[in-house]
Order: C-alpha cells, then structure tokens, then sequence
C-alpha cells in the first residue's frame, strides 16, 4: 500500500483548517497505514500558525511549517512539496471545498498509470469574477502545459513524488506547480470530483491576483508573448508596406494627389505602430523584470518556523 502526504497552503485558514484536518483524520486511515499532513501557513497575519500548532499537538502526523512572507499560493505548495516524506502527494485548498473523502477516486485514476491525476470540480462554486479569472488561468496554462492538461487542471491534485526531482534546483520566486510537474511528465489525467460550498469567508484569490498568476505563468514559463509581438511586428511592418504602396505609386503618381488631405490617416497609422511599439517592448520588459529579479537569487519563499521548534530555533536556522 503506499504512503500519502497531503500538502496545504494556509492563507487566513484559522476558522477552515480545523474542519479540513478533522476530515482527512476520518478519511485517511481507510486509504494507507502511512500518512502525513504538512500545512504550510504563508504568513496571512491571522490565527491561522496558532492552530496549525494546536493540530499538531492533536494529531502526530500534522506538521505545520510558517513562512517568513507572504510568498504566495504556488510558492507555499513548493515548500510543503519539498517537505513531503511519502510516495505521493496530494495538495488541497484549505477552506473545506475539496472533499477528503473525492482522494480515493484520484487515487483509482492514478493506478490506471498516470503521473498526475487532477480532481476537477464538477460544478465550481465560484462567483462569476472568480469563474473568469480561472479561464485566464487555463488560457495561461494552455501555452506552457499543453491544453488538454490544462483544461482540467485544479488545486485539487494527486501526483508521484518523485516528479519533484525534476524541479529539485528550482529556485526561481515565480512559481507555477502546474507547470513544473509538465518538467517531470507528461502523463496528466482528471476525475470529476464534488466541490462543495465555501461555508465560513470568502476566497482570497481575487481577480487581480489571478491574473497576476497568469501573467506569471505567461512570461515565466512561455515564451507565447515574444512570439506574439513578432507577429504583431510582422504585421504591422506588411500593413506599412501596403499603406506605403497606396499613399506613394497610387495616390501621388497616378492620381496626382499632393497636399495634405491625408493627414488624420497617416496620424492615425502613426498612433498605430507606436502603440504596436509600446506594446512589444512592455512585454520584453517583462522578461528582462523577470530574468533581473532571477539573477538578484530572491528565493521562492522563507521558511520561519516549523511545528516543534521554538521561536529562538527558528531563528538560529535563518540565520546566515
């Protein structure tokens, strides 16, 4: 039989994470002998630690590890997925909407051979922001992942362990777990699983920050949007030689148009390729914003503390 870590990120989970542990308590132990819960609290600047260190007094397979920043959702999966002790690991939310007791049906799927199994929301109970967002996600994702992966991809995942050996040196603050598991295999899967009501908050991911990841995945993991500026490029510069065909042999010599009657249009075609120009040089601004921030080495997140040590430990251990 094998083993199951279960790695979730904490973010303002003080009043849900409760709930999800007391479920995988019941859950786990009909699904293998060995099994951990690593909960990774990426510094929501709640009560989220205090009872992530109260469940793992509770419950001796709980390990609760604290970042020093907010480093983001990706990143906190990093983290615990580098923690983990067992064959396979299982990444879930931690508000209560993805069921503990929808593993096994992930766990069927992956026996079938498959790498990484997906545990895609048969009707997501999201508002329609929400909803929006997370199709600019898989647009994202669709480019660097391959689009039949991608459409079913959720933060509801099971996958082999040893897949993380593939991004081992990783260490980039751009984090995209979807993406790097594409580093280690190309055998993806999904079930459809019930995705239940968010019962206490509201979910934290919001527009912004879901396009933010997005954008994120765009220039951090494709190349997509330096090709679509050459195509753009391209375009504009055989627009350029047909208004220049037009305005020059047509209009001048056969025509015999002089003067300025056609001022607003080439205005007009100026504006365009300038904002052409802008537009491509936003985009590599972007990847050399990236490829800066890369060579300055800023790590993907900052371990504080871990469950069982003292504060003065943790503070030795981040000491350089």
């Amino acid at each position: 039989m094998v083993s199951i870590s279960i790695v979730i990120p904490v973010y303002k989970g003080a009043k849900t994470i409760s709930g999800v542990i007391a479920d995988l308590a019941d859950e786990l132990p009909h699904l293998t002998a060995s099994y951990e819960a690593i909960l990774v609290e990426d510094d929501g600047g709640d009560d989220s630690w205090q009872v992530i260190r109260q469940l793992s007094e509770k419950y001796a397979w709980v390990q609760g590890i604290k970042l020093m920043r907010n480093a983001g959702q990706h990143n906190a999966l990093l983290c615990g997925i580098r923690a983990a002790h067992y064959d396979l690991i299982v990444t879930m939310d931690d508000d209560g909407q993805h069921p503990a007791s929808e593993i096994s049906k992930l766990l069927q799927k992956l026996d079938e051979g498959y790498d990484v199994v997906y545990g895609t929301p048969e009707s997501k109970q999201h508002n329609m922001g929400r909803n929006a967002a997370s199709f600019v996600i898989r647009f994202a994702l669709s480019s660097t992942m391959g689009v039949e992966a991608s459409r079913y991809a959720s933060a509801f995942r099971v996958f082999r362990t040893y897949l993380r050996d593939a991004f081992a040196a990783y260490s980039s603050p751009y984090v995209s777990i979807d993406v790097l598991l594409t580093w280690g295999t190309q055998r993806f899967s999904h079930v459809f699983v019930e995705h239940k009501e968010r019962k206490i908050g509201t979910s934290t991911y919001t527009l912004s920050k879901l396009v933010n990841l997005a954008v994120t995945m765009l220039t951090g993991f494709s190349v997509l949007p330096l090709r679509l500026a050459s195509y753009v490029g391209f375009g504009l510069t055989i627009f350029g030689i047909i208004l220049f065909i037009y305005v020059i042999p047509i209009r001048l010599l056969l025509l015999g148009y002089t003067g300025v009657p056609g001022f607003t249009f080439l205005a007009s075609m100026i504006t365009i390729f300038s904002g052409a120009q802008m537009f491509t040089i936003g985009i590599i601004g972007e990847y050399l914003a990236r490829m800066h921030l890369r060579l300055m080495e800023k790590p993907p997140y900052v371990v504080h503390q871990k469950t069982g040590e003292t504060v003065s430990q943790a503070e030795k251990a981040i000491t350089p």
